[in-house]
């Protein structure tokens, strides 16, 4: 009796299995038939992230200014700079699973708020506290945008174009941060107001990437993940040393743009005896420049041979950085600064696209928040300690110092992707 009372019971599961299998099947085909958003939305997906790193480094050329109208000395400059990496890293620490649970768009839409609170700080700033809040503000919107803005790009361009996702994602951060020193220079130089214009400038342009993001094609996440929401950023089991490959490249790159855009200012007019704030933009300009362009030249290539490259790079930068404080010869510094550049686009574009072709959409926010983590950590405390150090021993010997201890990092790096050949072979 039971076997027969079982029977009907086993059919209507039967049934039920079907039905589930038929539905998910068709749901998976709606899906791959739902067409993705034309390649001038993934592009202009990447736009909040220019946009909030043109202010990330906006305020460099102006520091020479507020130092001579408010009185400070290189260490509290550096200080000042880090307060951008102890906001960005504490924005890190929640941005990225927010992102992946919640949405894209409520997280980037609060970092372009604090974005504009920024540009009102810093042009209205007179005093070192003020700087320290705007660029904390500052920190905390880019952590957003390098978590949520970067994982926006991928999830635009869909699973077809993730290579074309983690290029453009990559190019907009070095651009954006490249063009924000160099509209600083020009309009401190040549416009009223010089430490009063350019973030004028800048809440206009981040107020189009509200316009952006407002009409951005990403839908909130399916599934809301499980684990706490504020934690240190990771990746899913079975990436982490996709994750400990871009890092050990990204870091010293990242680390040694970052020198230069702290103490870049104070190394040309050491060498050149001028203040001019053009020079002092163009040059981080360039450098960003260098990053963008290295990596549409090197998009081809496999993933090893691009964080290999960038390690290299990296490295030449500190032996010319050494070379440029030693021989006073600005031409090597410039070259020192092109390829720092060239080290941290490749480093992140080689990291970026590791994680982009291995970890799922409802992760991948937090991934990037994880990798950034790794690399603003490092280029936060050496340049500060550079900044004291120069301070006390002289510019010259502090840039040595640091030039040769971030040598050893970045060959630390290239050994290591050259070691783990298996864990950056680009997928068939």
């Amino acid at each position: 009796m039971a076997k027969t009372r079982t029977a009907p019971v086993q059919a209507v599961e039967e049934v039920q299995r079907t039905a589930t299998a038929e539905a998910t099947t068709t749901t998976a085909e709606a899906t791959a038939a739902k067409p993705t958003a034309p390649l001038w939305w993934v592009w202009l997906a990447a736009w909040p992230v220019t946009a909030v790193f043109v202010l990330s480094n906006a305020a460099t050329p102006l520091y020479v200014l507020w130092q001579h109208d408010i009185g400070f000395s290189k260490g509290t400059l550096t200080v000042v700079f880090a307060f951008y990496i102890v906001g960005l890293i504490g924005s890190l620490l929640v941005s990225g699973v927010v992102s992946d649970r919640i949405g894209r768009k409520p997280v980037l839409l609060p970092a372009l708020a604090l974005g504009l609170a920024a540009c009102l700080i810093f042009g209205t700033a007179t005093s070192v506290a003020a700087l320290i809040v705007a660029r904390l503000f500052t920190g905390i919107a880019v952590g957003a945008v390098v978590s949520a803005g970067m994982a926006a790009v991928t999830d635009v361009a869909g699973p077809e174009r993730k290579r074309i996702a983690a290029l453009l994602a990559s190019c907009a951060m070095v651009f954006g941060a490249g063009l924000g020193p160099l509209l600083a220079g020009v309009l401190s130089e040549l416009a009223p107001g010089p430490t009063v214009t350019v973030f004028v400038v800048e809440a206009v342009v981040l107020a189009t990437a509200v316009l952006v993001v407002l009409r951005m094609p990403v839908r909130r996440p399916e599934s809301r993940g499980t684990g706490a929401w504020i934690r240190v950023p990771g990746v899913p089991s079975g990436n982490g040393r996709q994750l400990a490959l871009g890092i050990a490249v990204f870091a010293p790159g990242i680390t040694a743009t970052s020198f230069v855009l702290s103490l870049g200012p104070s190394l040309l007019s050491g060498l050149l005896g001028t203040t001019n704030r053009i020079v002092a933009g163009a040059m981080a300009f360039v450098m960003f420049l260098t990053a963008t362009g290295v990596q549409f030249a090197v998009q081809k290539l496999r993933r090893r041979a691009i964080l290999t490259a960038g390690a290299v790079s990296t490295t030449l930068s500190m032996v010319a950085l050494i070379i440029a404080v030693h021989s006073e010869a600005v031409a090597v510094l410039i070259v020192a600064a092109l390829l720092a550049g060239a080290g941290q686009g490749m480093g992140q574009l080689g990291g970026l696209s590791l994680l982009n072709s291995t970890i799922a959409p409802q992760r991948l926010a937090e991934a990037n928040a994880a990798l950034n983590v790794g690399g603003y950590i490092p280029a936060g405390i050496l340049p500060v300690s550079a900044g004291y150090l120069s301070d006390a021993v002289g510019l010259t010997n502090g840039a040595t110092i640091f030039g040769a201890v971030l040598t050893a990092l970045a060959v630390i790096g290239g050994l290591v992707v050259l070691a783990t050949k298996r864990q950056v072979t680009d997928p068939a």
